[in-house]
């Protein structure tokens, strides 16, 4: 009897051209574009200057400040208001105030201030860009007092040297941090919105009630549903993980099958969880809508764009029950770190719990609405 509804399931599946391309086409593009715009690198700030020395010293400072690659010099402004103006446009991002005798003051008293005025509108821009701007006016600074300073033969002053090494990434490259987590949120709306569209489909095409008259048993129900959209999720996530070694060059340092394994898990919570909602919604509307509110939530507080250490106290005990935190979780553990089996203990049965339990529910709940 399985066997017949998974057959049914999967000519079902074949024979609407719009579910294949939805489910192999978009995802795919969607994991090539995501990760080149996901970036927590902001470049191209827009600089105003407002120098009252000109002088050799603030120019130094200026050009260090434009080919440092993150700043574009876009207004050089000959009073303060005249510069405030260009933020008030969108011109520029911030103003770099430079004082008269800025050169002078250095030189005769070893000390100058500047003046630095940011557009916080865009808060994640504007601390960013401080801190660019305040980092590289110190390391200006330093460059300055090494000129200045002889060295001698002994040094009176102990000196301790600080070597850092950035471990699991060492090149610091973003996409080897953010495609996989990108790829299991394109796996998990895949599944849970065609497994919320499920049963629902069944009810707007008036085919449930002769399942419900068949001899067909609840749980073989359940699982001629959930499987098909198993068996092509993990297709889908075969498919994005030969894209991430191709185009982006990302090889996990841990083993394929240790990613397989959890996701085969992973899959099971997030199709039970799609035919959980689908038992109770009455249309396909009402089931993508649910579906892509829950979706979100799990997405947003998944730590993808945001560390789960930095949430509050009360978001991050939302996290524990968030399937999509655990499989993201491993993802980067495994990609990462070369984490194996015995790493990831504790999340895969963290999964078991949440499949047995979203799947449970949904049997449950079907027998009561149908029986």
């Amino acid at each position: 009897m399985l066997k017949i509804l998974l057959w049914k399931e999967l000519l079902q599946i074949y024979r609407d051209p719009a579910i294949i391309r939805i489910l192999f086409i978009m995802p795919m593009i969607q994991l090539l574009i995501l990760p080149l715009a996901a970036d927590y690198e902001i470049k191209n700030i827009n600089l105003g200057v407002v120098d009252h020395d000109h002088s050799e010293y603030s120019r130094q400072l200026v050009n260090k400040i434009v080919s440092s690659g993150y700043f574009r010099l876009r207004d050089y402004s000959a009073t303060f208001p005249q510069g405030l103006k260009a933020i008030e446009s969108g011109r520029t991002d911030l103003i770099l105030e430079i004082p008269t005798h800025f050169e002078r003051d250095i030189i005769k008293d070893n000390r100058s201030s500047l003046f630095v005025a940011v557009d916080a509108v865009n808060g994640v821009k504007a601390g960013l860009g401080g801190a660019y701007l305040q980092g590289i006016i110190q390391n200006y600074n330093h460059d300055i007092r090494t000129q200045w300073i002889q060295a001698q033969r002994f040094d009176p002053q102990p000196t301790i040297e600080i070597a850092s090494a950035d471990w699991y990434n060492p090149h610091m490259n973003y996409r080897v941090f953010m495609v996989p987590g990108i790829l299991v949120m394109l796996v998990t709306m895949i599944g849970s919105s065609f497994a919320a569209n499920n049963i629902v489909r069944e009810k707007e095409m008036g085919t449930i009630e002769q399942i419900n008259v068949s001899p067909i048993k609840k749980m073989q129900f359940i699982l001629g549903k959930l499987i098909p959209f198993w068996l092509l999720a993990l297709l889908v996530l075969t498919i994005g993980l030969l894209i991430a070694r191709l185009v982006y060059g990302i090889v996990p340092l841990g083993n394929y099958s240790t990613i397989y394994v959890f996701a085969t898990i992973y899959l099971l919570a997030i199709l039970g969880l799609g035919l959980l909602l689908s038992t109770y919604a009455q249309t396909q509307q009402q089931s993508m809508l649910v579906s892509f509110f829950v979706t979100m939530i799990f997405n947003l507080l998944s730590g993808l764009y945001t560390p789960i250490e930095s949430m509050p106290a009360w978001a991050q005990l939302i996290t524990r029950f968030n399937p999509v935190s655990y499989f993201i979780e491993v993802m980067r553990m495994v990609m990462l770190k070369g984490s194996g089996l015995a790493d990831i203990r504790y999340q895969i049965l963290a999964l078991i719990g949440f499949a047995v339990f979203f799947n449970g529910w949904a049997i449950l709940n079907y027998r009561k609405r149908s029986g």
